[in-house]
């Protein structure tokens, strides 16, 4: 799967630092340990001794080396007993030296045999790719279980043919899955309807239980997606700090794109011809897509081209959203 490079830069960073900090530890206790117990590093030069008799043995060219390898062993388990021993007494647990790798996996270097990135070294992309996202979404409060259904009423409204709390239930239920079960192909959503009805919120719980699966995920608005094409092809001023081209890069290739306020930009020929790009070149590439925006259909149409409404009919999930704001109920509460 494409991961963000700069993400993955800052990821194998941390990843790096981790380990500096983790050998700076482990010199701190045994400089402690030295001090305290003086006869621990007289057995580990002992140990390191013993490593390199025990190598020579194995390749001795006279005699048999069997009997002087389980005479190095047996030397070398006891001096790992009375290092224990040792280390108790002076107050420190058996193991308080212990260098193994923290990740068997991968030992320490991040990275399978086969190339691909090891789970330890993903935790800290998944980690920074949230901290990012958390920029614009409030991911630490929103997810699926702190969703709440109170604020939509059970009353038919006639013109959907159901309640708000019955359509919003079912959008729950497939946000929810299209989530958890989260692949390159799991196609697109369309979000469509009023403002303050809970779209930012199910977007953000779908960019963090997706980011959290290791997959890359990229939020924006519309109106800063499409700065950054307007930035990259004309070579204009651009008011953020990333790279265009490398945030354009990004739009294209991540894994999935969620894209907010889709309708509240100024529309230009320009942006129309951005917008059907991101579109159509996600749905030839096999990248999913969720875009949200307050615009009937009818007016996406108007606004974007049929050529835009006509791909997003035929491969999203539209999913309307109804009921009275949550804005202005949480607020007169």
């Amino acid at each position: 799967m494409p991961r963000d490079r700069a993400i993955m830069a800052e990821a194998q960073r941390q990843f790096q630092t981790a380990k500096e900090r983790r050998r700076d530890e482990l010199e701190r206790r045994t400089a402690e340990v030295y001090r305290k117990a003086p006869m621990v590093e007289k057995i580990d030069r002992e140990l390191r001794g013993t490593a390199a008799r025990i190598v020579l043995a194995a390749f001795a060219d006279e005699g048999s080396p069997e009997t002087a390898l389980r005479e190095l062993e047996r030397n070398n388990l006891t001096l790992q007993r009375e290092r224990a021993e040792r280390l108790v007494g002076a107050g420190f647990p058996y193991d308080y030296l212990d260098d193994g790798p923290v990740c068997r996996r991968c030992r320490d270097t991040g990275w399978l045999a086969d190339g691909r990135p090891c789970g330890c070294l993903m935790a800290y992309y998944t980690q920074e790719q949230n901290r990012r996202l958390s920029k614009l979404l409030d991911l630490g409060n929103q997810s699926f279980k702190t969703f709440s259904l109170e604020w939509f009423t059970g009353e038919k409204w006639a013109e959907f043919g159901r309640s708000p709390l019955e359509n919003m239930r079912m959008i729950q239920e497939i946000c929810q899955k299209y989530a958890q079960s989260f692949s390159r192909r799991s196609g697109n959503l369309l979000f469509t309807g009023a403002p303050g009805l809970g779209k930012t919120f199910l977007s953000a719980c779908i960019a963090r239980e997706v980011s959290e699966r290791g997959f890359s995920v990229v939020y924006d608005t519309a109106g800063h997606v499409f700065q950054q094409f307007e930035s990259g092809k004309f070579g204009r001023e651009n008011p953020f700090e990333e790279d265009p081209d490398r945030e354009v890069d990004r739009y294209l290739n991540c894994d999935l794109l969620i894209m907010d306020d889709v309708g509240t930009e100024m529309l230009t020929s320009f942006v129309q011809s951005a917008f059907y790009r991101i579109v159509n070149d996600r749905l030839i590439n096999g990248r999913s897509t969720v875009l949200s925006t307050n615009l009937p259909m009818e007016e996406i149409g108007r606004r974007y081209g049929e050529a835009v409404l006509s791909r997003i009919r035929g491969e999203y999930q539209i999913l309307r959203f109804f009921g009275e704001d949550i804005r202005i109920l949480k607020r007169d509460r």
